[in-house]
């Protein structure tokens, strides 16, 4: 098509020059799921894997389950379980954003493929791509670990001075192999 346009010397309509991830997401959301793991840390030291959807278009939540050992076999029954309440409540999405996480098998992908819902992989260290789920998991952290606070230790003082907040230094903590980013202030 572009070769025709492009002998015809006609440019391609304006708004059809390109679409930004945004742009998609927004046209598509009631067609959209996106997924993604959540690690955490129980009071008894447990770590714990938290498997979480969220619908784009309705930010519904659905906490697919929490393990300590997330294995293949457990992921592929919390995706059929996925699936079958999805067709109980007559949702139909056409596709599943999810990272590149290594806890997702390629079994994984072949169900929802079944079920007429495309995975979409997001890019590498491209949190942007899946950015209604990682917002999902900030909040979540900010409302139960206070800032991401250990337990037991006090929340981190707020930054006030407008000096200190121009030019913020900060760390980034891969977890999860370097699938979530967990940011703290440098001293």
């Amino acid at each position: 098509m572009w070769e025709i346009l492009k002998q015809a010397r006609l440019d391609p309509a304006p708004e059809r020059a390109s679409i930004t991830w945004a742009d998609f997401l927004r046209s598509q959301a009631g067609a959209l799921l996106a997924c993604d793991f959540i690690e955490t840390v129980t009071l008894s030291g447990q770590r714990q894997y938290i498997l979480a959807v969220i619908e784009h278009a309705t930010r519904r939540v659905r906490v697919l389950g929490t393990t300590a050992h997330p294995s293949a076999n457990w992921v592929i029954q919390a995706i059929k379980n996925l699936v079958m309440d999805l067709d109980d409540a007559g949702c139909r999405p056409r596709y599943l954003i999810r990272d590149r996480d290594g806890k997702f098998p390629a079994l994984m992908d072949e169900i929802l493929a079944e079920a007429g819902i495309k995975t979409v992989l997001t890019g590498i260290r491209m949190p942007r791509m899946n950015s209604i789920m990682e917002r999902w998991v900030r909040s979540c952290r900010h409302e139960l670990a206070l800032d991401q606070a250990a337990p037991l230790r006090p929340a981190p003082d707020p930054i006030t001075d407008p000096a200190r907040i121009t030019d913020l230094n900060t760390h980034r903590r891969d977890r999860l192999g370097g699938v979530l980013h967990e940011y703290s202030h440098a001293a």
